[in-house]
């Protein structure tokens, strides 16, 4: 997949010049998007030795608040304690393999419903139905199989594998230290919890998500407030894992300031979630640059970027919010966040957009599911009133997604069907989707079976 520079140290990000590639290992076999082989070997390399996110850790908040995970064929459970930790299981009595549970619930022991067996919260056996017919047994020893859980900023995260390191080490101490002052774990669900069935492959959503390269394409309306200049983009490849970043800035050109005032109160709002509350304060900072004429005059060193990071800092600091250990790039920017394998997250201050998509269970590579959600960081006295209830859409292509949004739904589709044409053997990748070829090179280290 081409020779990147990884840095060894997070601070060192780079731009698209500093990274070293021969164009012609920037092709991906398409078969990795349609074969079966293929996804086995993902199933058995991939999906069932990483970290995988499973839900909120507030959606199972409550001791014996228990919630299933599934992932192809395989089925987990992940239970809060009694004792307030959060385990993993295998979603399967060790008597005869019945399920225990489906869905989410709540529960002081697990019943199974099969034979009566009875287990508690720590997975231990506690008691067997008609103990005369069963006979003597080693309850120590038929408690239920265990798989490694655990928690990070509010998500809680499973890998099937038992002896899996742990998640601290996977994410690695930057990127927890880095995110730590976004307040993730105080976020909750507003406006927006979805999960979906798509008509793709999981992997044509992170590609979509990985390149800003598809902006005049897709979100021409974006093409104005995200820049997409190459010389301004940063990477920053950290282990498995690799975050983007991308001024988010007015780049009109050829028009006045006042134009560009215009066109951001119109566009914004359809890029930027948090723009409603934010304008108001951008257009009092704006104020004290206007003459009576309404022309508008700014000094060196102020530029409609600059405000909107002011206009956010004091947006959230009224609020009650300390964001004074995120910087004003932060404040603005696309910083798009990919953890391997499937977790991606767009963050800017006080919001942020998590997609999540996962193999479809039926097994067809054509098809996954995705769950997108957007967490909002609030005063903790508005959480729960503005906490947005899942929805698990029955008719796939009638929930109405926010604009952009709307439009990846609708390319990857439209991507997935191209890929499945015999005649098409690889795609080509171009020098603005070095974090695309990254991603696949994480891929490729999994997959050891050779397909692709």
């Amino acid at each position: 997949m081409g020779n990147y520079i990884d840095t060894d140290r997070f601070q060192k990000s780079v731009g698209l010049e500093d990274l070293v590639y021969e164009q012609d290992q920037m092709r991906v076999s398409t078969d990795r998007y349609t074969s079966t082989a293929f996804q086995q070997c993902e199933r058995d390399n991939i999906w069932m030795k990483t970290w995988q996110v499973v839900c909120r850790a507030d959606e199972i908040a409550s001791p014996g608040d228990w919630k299933e995970y599934r992932l192809f064929d395989q089925s987990y459970l992940v239970v809060h304690g009694s004792d307030g930790v959060f385990r993993g299981f295998v979603n399967a009595c060790t008597h005869r393999g019945n399920p225990l549970c489906e869905g989410k619930g709540h529960a002081t022991t697990f019943v199974c419903p099969f034979h009566r067996w009875t287990f508690n919260l720590d997975g231990q056996l506690r008691a067997v139905a008609r103990p005369d017919l069963v006979g003597p047994i080693d309850k120590s020893e038929l408690g239920l199989v265990e798989v490694s859980v655990d928690t990070w900023a509010g998500f809680v995260f499973l890998n099937p594998d038992a002896n899996a390191r742990p998640l601290a080490e996977y994410l690695g101490k930057e990127i927890i230290d880095y995110l730590e002052p976004y307040k993730l774990e105080e976020m909750v669900p507003a406006g927006m919890d979805v999960i979906e069935e798509l008509e793709c492959n999981w992997k044509v959503v992170i590609d979509a998500f990985q390149e800003g390269y598809h902006i005049q394409g897709v979100h021409p309306q974006m093409g104005h407030v995200i820049s997409v200049d190459p010389s301004e983009e940063r990477y920053n490849f950290i282990g498995d894992h690799h975050l983007v970043v991308s001024p988010f800035k007015v780049i009109f050109e050829g028009v006045t300031l006042e134009q560009q005032v215009e066109a951001l109160r119109l566009r914004l709002p359809a890029t930027y979630h948090g723009a409603a509350e934010i304008l108001p304060h951008f257009e009092k900072l704006l104020d004290d640059y206007i003459d009576t004429d309404g022309k508008i005059t700014l000094p060196e060193g102020v530029t409609l970027h600059t405000l909107l990071q002011g206009a956010t800092r004091k947006t959230m600091t009224l609020k009650g919010l300390d964001v004074s250990g995120l910087s004003d790039e932060q404040l603005s920017d696309h910083y798009g966040w990919f953890l391997f394998p499937n977790f991606f997250f767009s963050v800017r201050a006080g919001e942020g957009t998590l997609i999540v998509p996962t193999p479809h269970p039926g097994g067809d590579p054509n098809r996954c599911i995705w769950h997108v959600t957007r967490l909002v960081w609030l005063p903790p006295e508005q959480r729960e009133a503005a906490r947005a209830e899942l929805v698990e859409v029955e008719e796939p292509g009638t929930y109405p997604y926010f604009e952009v949004l709307q439009q990846d739904y609708d390319q990857v589709t439209r991507v997935q069907r191209g890929l499945r044409n015999s005649g098409l053997k690889y795609m080509t990748l171009v020098r603005e989707e070095a974090a695309v070829a990254k991603f696949h090179r994480e891929v490729d280290k999994y997959i050891k079976c050779g397909a692709g």
